[in-house]
């Protein structure tokens, strides 16, 4: 329906991996990026991974009576054509329009995607049948639960298109990074930028603390004034990455 679903490479994957979210909203705010946090996406169950992969996106628009019925899910296009289109590794992003008395996906089509190797579920929305999805043990990060069927509140329209999630504009093959705070977007076109800039980031935090740790007072540490700023430079002289 939309552009081919790309993938990451393992290096890409791996350096992600090691960056909170946290560090992300930082650099890319620096980069003049301010909405990038996808609100509303908290983690369904405590302890899952941080999760890094493409967005494959699918977009709801508001229920309308002739077409979200349950007829519609045996529609070419539906959630279930969806993910079927899913490759491996991907991240499904649903703009869900915050609605959260419907359930838009529940434990069958989770399994599905599971067994299809989709590495994790973004929505601005809800699930339905949560004992479930949890036994599916697919990664999810939305606003909680609702026992009714999305076609109660929602009309599916598309996939691999541009949406709205929680507020952010998310395009597909754009990077999406989930942890215990949530997920945020980096552009596509933006990612070398931002993976070497939180490389760093990370660093100079990693250092700043073992100087908090330490007893030094945060005025001038946090951000480093020109004399922190160059014993920070020593120091990652003195102890390469």
């Amino acid at each position: 329906m939309g552009p081919e679903p790309l993938s990451l490479a393992p290096a890409v994957i791996r350096a992600l991996s090691g960056i909170a979210t946290a560090t992300l909203t930082t650099v890319l705010l620096k980069k003049g990026l301010r909405n990038v946090w996808l609100r509303g996406t908290r983690p369904l169950a405590p302890g899952q991974p941080r999760v890094v992969g493409r967005a494959f996106t699918l977009r709801f628009v508001p229920a309308r009576e002739d077409l979200a019925t349950p007829a519609s899910w045996a529609a070419p296009i539906s959630t279930r054509a969806a993910i079927e289109a899913m490759p491996a590794g991907c991240i499904a992003v649903v703009g869900a329009i915050g609605v959260t008395d419907a359930g838009i996906f529940g434990d069958i089509l989770c399994a599905r995607m599971k067994m299809r190797g989709v590495a994790g579920l973004v929505s601005d929305g809800v699930v339905r049948d949560l004992a479930g999805v949890l036994g599916t043990g697919l990664p999810v990060w939305c606003q909680g639960t609702a026992a009714p069927a999305s076609v109660t509140g929602l009309t599916f329209v598309g996939w691999q298109e541009p949406i709205a999630c929680g507020g952010v504009a998310v395009f597909p093959n754009d990077v999406i990074v989930v942890d215990a705070d949530g997920a945020v977007l980096i552009p596509a076109a933006l990612l070398d930028d931002v993976i070497t800039a939180s490389v760093e980031q990370e660093r100079l935090e990693g250092w700043i603390m073992g100087q908090v740790e330490a007893g030094v007072p945060l005025p001038g540490l946090y951000p480093p004034n020109p004399e922190n700023a160059a014993r920070y430079r020593a120091w990652a002289e003195a102890n390469p990455a």
